[in-house]
């Protein structure tokens, strides 16, 4: 990262920083220092962040969420960014500026900062993650620092894969709080979400899986179970309406068989010289 943003003169008024600092176009969309992901982990378990993050009271079109994306986050330092493993962001479009696929998320240009990140441990990334590495002066921020004091991002998960330990922060008077789970997960209720773990199979794999829920605690499905339960429903409908044509079947032989039994009697009351009309 040693190239500089293009230089851009400044006006008279200022311009706003929208206007005058890089945007995504013009900022690194890769990670020289970590080139490609880490692990399957890192590639699978975001990727169900990602197909289960349909928060209920928003607009999907409003709704967005990326993985190992470059996340620009200082005015002061343009170039400093940090890539978490999954974000999640409401209030914004899917497309930047309504338009083009984001090559980056460059807070500084973007309506709103991610509502929700989430990073997976890895061996050696504990203390960046945490907060509890020291960063020299001139040095970019921990990531902890840059979601709790500059991006002030709401809520903050980081889960680990080898201990099967999910921690969560919520910002609070400006810090980070530990919470606490509540029936197992942990609720989002400007989301309309909760988040949790879940033991099931994804891409045919089975484990624990950190995924989203709603606030009852219901599953949010993934495309492929939508399509399952679609095609069990259409199946069951299908059966209820073979069994319904075949009540109506059978009723309807039930009904000609009743019909024909009465006839029978009717006749043999005329054999035995029997006016059935006349009969009350």
């Amino acid at each position: 990262m040693t190239s500089s943003p293009p230089f851009i003169p400044q006006s008279d008024p200022p311009l706003p920083p929208w206007e005058t600092l890089p945007t995504m176009y013009d900022l690194p969309s890769d990670n020289p220092e970590e080139p490609g992901l880490p692990d399957d982990f890192h590639f699978l378990q975001p990727l169900l962040l990602y197909l289960t993050f349909q928060p209920t009271i928003w607009n999907p079109e409003l709704v967005y969420s990326a993985a190992d994306l470059n996340l620009y986050y200082d005015l002061q330092h343009p170039l400093w960014y940090k890539r978490p493993d999954w974000f999640g962001v409401v209030g914004v479009s899917k497309l930047y500026k309504g338009e083009d696929l984001r090559l980056s998320y460059v807070t500084w240009q973007e309506p709103a900062n991610p509502f929700v990140v989430v990073e997976l441990l890895s061996p050696g990334t504990e203390a960046e993650d945490l907060g509890m590495k020291k960063n020299a002066a001139h040095k970019p921020p921990s990531k902890w620092k840059v979601y709790e004091r500059i991006l002030r991002i709401p809520y903050y998960i980081v889960f680990s894969r080898y201990t099967d330990e999910l921690q969560a922060f919520q910002l609070i008077g400006g810090h980070y709080e530990p919470m606490n789970l509540t029936e197992g997960r942990l609720p989002m209720p400007e989301l309309g979400l909760s988040l949790g773990l879940w033991q099931g199979s994804f891409r045919d794999i089975p484990k624990l899986w950190l995924r989203w829920f709603t606030l009852a605690g219901e599953l949010i499905p993934l495309p492929t179970e939508e399509a399952v339960t679609a095609k069990q429903e259409a199946a069951a409908a299908k059966q209820e309406a073979a069994a319904a044509k075949q009540e109506a079947v059978t009723a309807k032989q039930e009904a000609a068989q009743a019909r024909q039994k009465a006839e029978q009697l009717t006749e043999r009351l005329r054999q035995l010289g029997v006016n059935p009309d006349e009969l009350d």
